[in-house]
């Protein structure tokens, strides 16, 4: 066999083995994502922990620099040496691919977090409004001690650097509690590519190669919280969205301060109502006329936010994604967000938390 065709041969026996290694979740979680994983974390976040800039992102710029020279220098050799040049971008996709599993997205096929956590994954419609009324309580009670008036907005007053550091507090909170969860080597950087990030409509990502936690350093501040809590609990092994939201959510929650918590709340409040809008609108109305009227503009803030940058290419990326999502284990794709609320609704039922 020639050389040039291992690498493109790699990458179909890498598409069968992840087939194959999705029906063993249990060989996952314990050899990878407690084992080879927080190795290769250790290791990722304490070379690239401190550097103050996006290593991740500037690779990336690096690499899409170097692919467009490539393009520019053989567009015209393309349709006479099209076979060679597919082999070469089918091998460079098998490294990056093989890379992107090895370093970190093999933690698409560990044992879900339902399991884990002993949590069930169907509720009640009327489990949900229940649920709701409660969090629009502690909402509305956050609000108005951090503002003394409901009528007004939260207004985070810390910097984004500030931020960074105050997370720590919120995790090491909840380890105690859930050992599984314990963060450590802090690698979270204000991403290079903010305003690309924000045309697609992504408040931050996790660099699978890098291991560092990028967020979108445009977002609005009042939810800014637990967006880093969001990306950090990619950081310790967790990829589903659904599962990150909820690890965020505790994270932010258990932290001692009160715009952490009201972040988290707020943020899950609006998921709560946004499932309740699809299934029974006329509950919406009622249940949204409880909300405190400063919450509901930090939701406009957020909108107001988005819309200026609502084109195409977030629409475009959304679709991308979402396919992207259900390639690797996610079959709802981008509305697995929002199965979130299975997870915060069951696991507040299962022991009346909240």
């Amino acid at each position: 066999m020639k050389r040039k065709y291992i690498l493109p041969l790699f990458l179909v026996f890498q598409i069968i083995f992840l087939k194959i290694i999705a029906f063993f979740p249990e060989v996952v979680e314990q050899f990878y994502s407690n084992g080879l994983y927080v190795f290769i974390s250790k290791i990722t976040r304490t070379t690239l922990g401190k550097i103050p800039f996006s290593v991740g992102d500037v690779l990336y710029g690096i690499l899409i620099v170097y692919l467009l020279i490539i393009i520019g220098k053989n567009r015209k050799s393309w349709k006479s040496t099209w076979k060679d040049k597919l082999i070469k971008i089918t091998s460079f996709i098998s490294v990056a691919y093989f890379l992107f599993h090895f370093l970190w997205a093999m933690n698409y096929y560990r044992v879900p977090l339902f399991e884990k956590m002993a949590i069930k994954r169907a509720y009640t419609k009327q489990e949900l409004i229940d649920f709701t009324l409660k969090l629009i309580a502690k909402t509305n009670a956050l609000q108005l001690e951090i503002t003394k008036d409901k009528n007004l907005k939260v207004t985070n007053p810390y910097s984004q650097d500030t931020i960074f550091k105050m997370t720590q507090n919120g995790y090491d909170n909840l380890s105690k509690e859930y050992p599984f969860f314990n963060y450590q080597l802090p690698s979270i950087k204000k991403s290079l590519l903010s305003l690309p990030l924000t045309y697609m409509g992504f408040g931050g990502y996790l660099n699978p190669f890098t291991n560092e936690a990028q967020v979108n350093d445009k977002l609005p501040m009042y939810g800014f919280p637990n967006v880093v809590c969001h990306e950090m609990a990619h950081q310790i092994g967790f990829a589903s969205e659904s599962e990150c939201n909820f690890i965020g959510f505790l994270a932010s929650i258990k932290n001692d301060d009160l715009y952490f918590q009201y972040s988290a709340y707020s943020n899950a409040l609006r998921y709560c109502m946004s499932n309740i809008g699809m299934k029974d609108e006329a509950k919406f109305k009622v249940l949204k006329a409880k909300i405190n009227p400063g919450i509901i503009a930090n939701y406009k803030e957020s909108d107001v936010f988005w819309e200026q940058y609502d084109t195409f290419i977030d629409k475009g990326f959304h679709a991308f994604y979402d396919q992207f999502l259900k390639m690797n284990q996610q079959e709802d794709g981008i509305d697995s967000y929002s199965k979130f609320v299975d997870l915060l609704v069951n696991y507040y039922a299962k022991d009346n938390r909240l």
